[in-house]
C-alpha cells in the first residue's frame, strides 16, 4: 500500500550543486538579462563567481550580482578578491563552467585571437573547464565575415556556442542576434559539466507526452500526460554525459543538449524509436501511448446529430515496446496505474520485455500528470518491488539511471 504523502516534502537536489560557475557579462544591451541567469544558476545550486566588463557595468550596476549571488564581483585585473589575489587565474582554476552571456562581437574576437586585457579574456585563456558563449548583437554584425571567421575559430578550439536567436533587436531590426533564453543557456551548463559522467558515450531514448489519435482533422483522443516526467529523465542523462534522444507529443520547451523529435501518434512514435533502438544502450518508455484509437478517422470534421448522439468505435493498438531491440538495449517500462499497483506494474514486464518497471499511482496528490513531483515504485518481472520516496521529477529521473546503470552492457 502506497503511504500518504501528509506533510513530507519531496527529496531534491540541485543540479548544480557544489558546481561552480563564471558568468562572464560583456557590454552588450543585453546585459541586464545575465542577471536573470544568475539567479537561476543560483537556484540550480551553483555557485556563481560573476566578471563584469567595463563596458558591461554601464548596463547593469556590479550590486546586483553581489545581491543575486552573495560573491563579490569582479570588474578589473588588478582586484583582490580571491585567495589567490589574482583574480582570473583564482577563477580559472575553481571554475567547473565558463559562460560568456552575454558576448560581443568585441569579446568573441579577442577570444578568438588570445588577446587578455581584461579579467574574462584571462579567464577563459587560462581555464581549462568548458566555456559556453552566447552571443547578442545586430544580426549584421553577427552575420560578419570576420565575427564568423572568429566564432568558426572558438568553435575549432572546443567552444561551444548558444545562439544567437532569432527575433527583434534593440535596433529596431529582425534577425539573428537575441541572447538565447535563460533557461537554455543553464540546461547547457548542466550538460557541459556533466558531459563525463557515468552516462558518457550512453545513448539513450526516451518518450515523453501523451498520445493523440485523430477522430477527424479537428478532434482526437489523448489522455493528461504533460510529458514532464519524460522530460526530467532526458534532462537527467543528458546531465550524467548521455546522448539522448527524446521522443514527444508533449508542448513543452526542448530541453537544452538533447536531441528532440516531435511524434504525436503512436504510429509516429512507434517510427522514431523502433529503428534508433538498434544503437541504444537504454530505452525508458515514459510517455503515455494511446491504449485505444478510433477505428475509422473522418477526413472531413463530423458533424452534431440531429439525436445529439455520436458512436465511436475504438480499436486496441498494438503496443510497440516489444519491436524496440538492440544489442546493448536495457528497457524501461512505465504504469501509471490508479489501483493494484504492484501486480499490474508486474504483469507488464515481462511482455515488454523490460528489465524494470516504473510504476506510479496517479490518484495520489503529488503523483500524477502534470506535477513536478512524483512517487514511483520499481517493479521487477519477478516481482521484486522497490518503493521510492515522493521526489523531484528530475531525481526520479536520477534513481531510474542509478537503477538502470549496473545492467547496461559494455561499449
Amino acid at each position: 500500500m502506497t503511504p500518504a504523502t501528509g506533510s513530507i516534502q519531496p527529496i531534491s537536489r540541485p543540479p548544480l550543486e557544489g558546481k561552480t560557475v563564471v558568468l562572464a557579462v560583456t557590454g552588450s544591451i543585453a546585459a541586464y538579462k545575465a542577471a536573470d541567469i544568475a539567479s537561476k544558476l543560483v537556484q540550480s545550486g551553483a555557485n556563481v563567481e560573476v566578471i563584469l566588463t567595463k563596458s558591461a557595468t554601464e548596463f547593469v550596476g556590479k550590486s546586483t550580482f553581489e545581491a543575486l549571488t552573495h560573491r563579490p564581483v569582479t570588474t578589473g585585473l588588478w582586484e583582490a578578491h580571491s585567495e589567490l589575489s589574482i583574480d582570473h587565474v583564482a577563477l580559472a582554476l575553481r571554475a567547473d563552467c565558463v559562460l560568456v552571456a552575454p558576448a560581443t562581437a568585441n569579446t568573441i574576437a579577442k577570444l578568438a585571437l588570445g588577446i587578455t586585457d581584461d579579467p574574462i579574456t584571462a579567464t577563459v585563456l587560462a581555464t581549462e573547464a568548458p566555456v559556453i558563449v552566447a552571443p547578442a548583437m545586430d544580426a549584421d554584425m553577427f552575420a560578419s565575415p570576420s565575427n564568423q571567421r572568429n566564432v568558426t575559430t572558438l568553435q575549432n578550439d572546443g567552444v561551444v556556442f548558444a545562439g544567437p536567436a532569432e527575433g527583434r533587436l534593440a535596433s529596431g531590426l529582425v534577425g539573428k542576434g537575441r541572447l538565447v533564453k535563460t533557461a537554455t543557456l543553464v540546461g547547457l551548463v548542466r550538460h557541459v559539466i556533466g558531459r563525463h559522467g557515468d552516462y558518457r558515450s550512453r545513448n539513450v531514448i526516451v518518450s515523453a507526452g501523451g498520445t493523440k489519435q485523430p477522430i477527424d482533422p479537428v478532434r482526437y483522443i489523448s489522455n493528461r500526460s504533460t510529458g514532464k516526467m519524460g522530460y526530467a529523465i532526458a534532462e537527467a542523462a543528458r546531465d550524467r554525459g548521455a546522448n539522448v534522444t527524446l521522443v514527444t507529443a508533449a508542448d513543452l520547451p526542448d530541453p537544452a543538449g538533447v536531441k528532440v523529435v516531435r511524434a504525436e501518434t503512436v504510429d509516429e512514435m512507434r517510427d522514431a524509436i523502433v529503428p534508433a533502438s538498434s544503437n541504444a544502450d537504454l530505452l525508458v518508455m515514459a510517455a503515455a501511448i494511446s491504449d485505444f484509437t478510433p477505428a475509422q478517422v473522418s477526413d472531413r470534421k463530423i458533424k452534431k446529430q440531429r439525436s445529439g448522439k455520436t458512436t465511436l468505435e475504438l480499436s486496441k493498438v498494438e503496443d510497440f515496446m516489444p519491436l524496440a531491440q538492440g544489442k546493448h538495449l536495457v528497457k524501461v517500462a512505465f504504469a501509471a496505474e490508479t489501483n493494484d499497483l504492484e501486480s499490474n506494474a508486474q504483469a507488464k514486464a515481462a511482455p515488454k520485455g523490460a528489465a524494470f518497471v516504473v510504476a506510479n499511482n496517479v490518484s495520489e496528490p503529488g503523483s500524477g500528470f502534470g506535477t513536478d513531483t512524483n512517487r514511483v515504485t520499481f517493479v521487477d518481472a519477478s516481482g521484486n518491488v522497490d518503493p521510492q520516496s515522493m521526489m523531484d521529477k528530475l531525481d526520479v529521473g536520477h534513481a531510474i539511471l542509478d537503477r538502470a546503470l549496473p545492467l547496461l552492457g559494455e561499449r
